[in-house]
């Protein structure tokens, strides 16, 4: 198990940028691959990107490509969803997800693929 928390969120104008964080405990967050999901009002949860546990495998939502970067510091136990060019519709809570992984270059793009979940931070775009 490993516990996750976020930061970084908060309320920005359309075209501004934010870099989510998610601060893990534990010494084995280099096992586990990472996810970051979002959930507007009355939506469901959606993926919006992952990366493995090396780091060297991502992958993006189309929602999101081009304008998001996920990356993680291995060394920090930490993960980070860089978003640029954000637009109203990308207001929503926004989860970090872990999940162990034997392969170095998996990634899981579907929630229910994930086991540990943190509590949300939110993030509001004004147009």
């Amino acid at each position: 198990q490993v516990q996750l928390v976020e930061s970084g969120g908060g309320l920005v104008q359309a075209g501004d940028s934010l870099r989510l964080s998610c601060a893990a405990s534990g010494r084995t967050f280099s096992t586990y691959a990472m996810g970051w999901f979002r959930q507007a009002p009355g939506k469901e949860r959606e993926f919006v990107a992952a990366i493995s546990r090396s780091g060297g495998s991502t992958r993006y939502a189309d929602s999101v490509k081009g304008r998001a970067t996920i990356s993680r510091d291995n060394a920090k136990n930490t993960v980070y969803l860089q978003m640029n060019s954000l637009k109203p519709e990308d207001t929503a809570v926004y989860y970090c997800a872990a999940q162990f992984s034997a392969s170095g270059s998996s990634w899981y793009g579907i929630d229910s693929m994930y086991s540990n979940w943190g509590q949300g931070t939110q993030v509001t775009v004004s147009s």
